[in-house]
């Protein structure tokens, strides 16, 4: 339990971060959660430019003052930032006080059934006024879905079918297909319509394929100037062929 010592910042008062466990250097993910993780907070940060926003994975929520961190396997928060200094105690963690706002999702990856993820920290997030909550259950510890998703409406969650998370302008969807070289079931960001928030191997490719796109286009353009000049070449050539032949038939072809 944190001790209850408050201090004077920017007139308001809060925990004081030396008392804040931040860290505690304990390993608990495993290859497929981390994998998750990344894949989730990475694309954001490849794919969003123009927001100012706060992702990260098993990052440590100070949500209520003299409470322990919650730690969600992935938070984002629009419209804030790490602090430069991030190695001081008090920059080191999310402290809502500090930052003003809860994150507007937060996601818990599922590994078994000691979580509590429907129960103690759907409350948690719901008292901290998380906009979303998103439960994903990969391989069906609790129950037959593999998705949830919770918003905040009022007070309290509603669990809901709708994928579109308005208040952020993102959505989330399920995607089969290959990361870091791991075939699988993913969870991904979306945009509206659909398509995905690029990785940043993605967008790598997606610039490899439009580039060998346009030099091939170039190639097919260079062909075609080549075929075009063989072309007026082959018809001066047969030009020429007809005058030297009507000269030696004694007719001048200039006058035709």
């Amino acid at each position: 339990m944190v001790q209850q010592v408050l201090i004077h910042d920017d007139d308001y008062y809060v925990s004081d971060a030396n008392q804040l466990v931040t860290e505690d250097d304990t390993p608990v993910d495993n290859f497929a959660s981390a994998k998750q993780q990344r894949l989730l907070v990475s694309s954001l940060y490849s794919s969003i430019q123009q927001q100012t926003f706060l992702a990260e994975a098993n990052v440590g929520i100070y949500h209520t003052d003299g409470q322990p961190a919650i730690v969600p396997d992935v938070f984002l928060s629009l419209d804030v930032q790490v602090p430069e200094n991030w190695w001081k105690k008090q920059n080191r963690c999310y402290m809502v006080w500090r930052f003003g706002k809860p994150p507007e999702v937060v996601i818990e990856i599922v590994s078994n059934k000691e979580g509590d993820e429907l129960g103690k920290k759907l409350k948690i997030y719901e008292q901290m006024r998380a906009s979303y909550y998103i439960v994903y259950d990969q391989t069906q510890q609790l129950g037959e879905k593999v998705l949830r998703v919770y918003e905040l409406r009022g007070r309290r969650y509603f669990e809901t079918s709708e994928n579109w998370l308005e208040q952020v302008g993102l959505g989330v969807t399920l995607w089969e297909g290959k990361f870091e070289e791991r075939q699988d079931t993913w969870l991904r960001w979306c945009y509206q319509d659909g398509n995905l928030l690029s990785t940043g191997d993605e967008r790598a490719e997606q610039e490899r394929q439009r580039a060998e796109q346009e030099r091939q286009r170039a190639e097919q353009e260079r062909q075609r100037a080549e075929q075009e000049r063989q072309r007026a070449e082959q018809a001066e050539q047969r030009t020429q062929l007809l005058a030297d032949r009507l000269r030696a038939m004694g007719v001048d072809p200039n006058t035709l």
